[in-house]
């Protein structure tokens, strides 16, 4: 599609806009309903916290590589319209649930807004010459925060009002209105790589993962060793087994986990890690920012300060780190800039211990993540497509989503389990213990401690790469 790249200012710039205000709609999918995650399980009278929150990323899991390699072979403009309206249709479902067997299914639909984001990224990538896309990258990943910050405060005076389902509502509009904007303004790739698509494959990735997570998620209220847990377990490795198995047999598997090489490999392995760190941190704020530190349970921000600031700070972080992080990998290379974010995110994690009780603290640490999650998206995937060729830029854009999503849901459900097994009665209501909201910290630091790491020896083994070729 080298014709773009000559394209007048005025219709790239109109591109970079649309693109960023799709990644827009995905956080109005996935991230925003945290907002209104205390309604949520208090309507539905559930404390699986996990589902409600995780189930879109879960669906990630599954919608990524399908979309992925569907653009790839089907074109990417055509594939991202369809992406918004399933994720539409997902929101619509979720605003007229009445009660949790219709809201999952619903975020399963609304889950398909995970691939969005790729997608738009490898439009970004086949349009614009590499330096520039870093820092475009940046911009369309990162750019829509800014809007996230003021939605915020809207969202939480319009869920008082209306009920959280106001939110579900958003999201489908703004998702019909970004597929008209996308017909209108993003040409069509010209870039097509003839293959199939494994529907089969992404059945088992998702099935195998929501089996194995159904266990974690429902072994700590019913027990690790009873019957229904354990069948679930044991259902989900087995479609795990068989997934990994027909993928190294298979001639065009969904994911072909024999061709990654070492750099792509660790480089998944720290997306994966404070990823999910980052949304199990970000699923523990609006339950911290819920409580009232009057209550003495050792944590609890009720009392000073909005829910909705907390959840800010991290859009001011995002709208930041992205772009800057797209700048410093033209200077110093995306892995150094991969790893100086999963650094700053261990010290936003670890203020959160502070922070638990003390809102300036809190405050420092979101934005912190915030800006560590802004260069993360922005560096993995610039990482990622730097290593893959043209004609598979979907398809490893995809990748990068499903291992943010498989990092997201595990932590999340880990974090949540945990949440679960160290409850306490207060008042006549189930409350989280100190104990259960430290360790959920604990996992999330220990989990970006050895990202740092991963991260790390990339950087030095892409250094040394790079004064090889020189």
């Amino acid at each position: 599609m080298q014709e773009n790249r000559t394209a007048p200012t005025g219709r790239l710039a109109g591109l970079v806009v649309v693109l960023a205000l799709v990644n827009f709609m995905v956080d109005s999918a996935i991230t925003a309903p945290l907002l209104v995650l205390p309604e949520m399980l208090d309507h539905f009278e559930t404390d699986q916290a996990a589902w409600l929150n995780a189930s879109a990323m879960l669906a990630g899991v599954l919608w990524a590589p399908l979309l992925g390699k569907s653009a790839d072979v089907h074109g990417k403009r055509r594939v991202l319209v369809l992406t918004l309206l399933v994720s539409g249709a997902g929101a619509v479902l979720c605003a007229v649930a009445p009660d949790l067997w219709v809201f999952v299914p619903g975020r399963l639909l609304q889950g398909a807004a995970v691939a969005a984001m790729f997608l738009a990224v490898a439009i970004v990538r086949e349009v614009f010459p590499p330096r520039p896309a870093m820092i475009v990258v940046g911009v369309v990943t990162s750019g829509s925060a800014v809007l996230n910050i003021a939605s915020r405060f809207l969202v939480e005076r319009l869920a008082d009002r209306f009920g959280f389902q106001i939110l579900f509502v958003g999201a489908a509009l703004v998702a019909a209105a970004m597929a008209i904007c996308v017909i209108l303004v993003v040409p069509e790739s010209r870039i097509r790589t003839p293959g199939r698509i494994d529907v089969g494959g992404a059945v088992l990735l998702g099935g195998g993962l929501a089996g194995v997570l159904s266990y974690v998620s429902l072994g700590a209220e019913f027990g690790w060793l009873a019957a229904g847990p354990l069948a679930l377990l044991v259902a989900g490795a087995a479609a795990l087994a068989r997934w990994w198995l027909v993928s190294t047999r298979e001639p065009e598997p969904l994911i072909d986990v024999r061709n990654l090489g070492r750099p792509l490999a660790l480089t998944f392995l720290v997306l994966f890690l404070a990823a999910g760190a980052y949304q199990s941190v970000l699923q523990l704020i609006p339950l911290i920012g819920d409580v009232s530190t009057g209550l003495h349970l050792g944590y609890g921000l009720a009392d000073q300060g909005s829910v909705a600031l907390l959840l800010a700070l991290p859009g001011i972080g995002v709208t930041l780190g992205g772009p800057l992080s797209g700048l410093l990998a033209t200077r110093i290379g995306p892995a150094a800039t991969l790893a100086g974010a999963v650094l700053v995110g261990l010290v936003g994690v670890l203020g959160m211990f502070p922070g638990a009780s003390l809102l300036p603290a809190a405050l420092g640490s979101a934005f912190l993540l915030g800006l560590t999650v802004g260069a993360l998206g922005t560096s993995g995937f610039t990482m990622a497509g730097s290593l893959a060729s043209p004609e598979r830029q979907s398809v490893v854009a995809g990748l990068v989503m499903v291992v943010i999503s498989i990092g997201s849901v595990v932590l999340n459900f880990a974090g949540a389990a945990v949440l679960t097994s160290t409850t306490t009665a207060l008042g006549g209501e189930t409350v989280n213990t100190a104990a259960g909201v430290f360790s959920c910290l604990a996992i999330a630091a220990t989990a970006f401690a050895i990202a740092a790491v991963a991260a790390i020896g990339l950087a030095r083994a892409s250094r040394g790469v790079a004064t090889a070729s020189r």
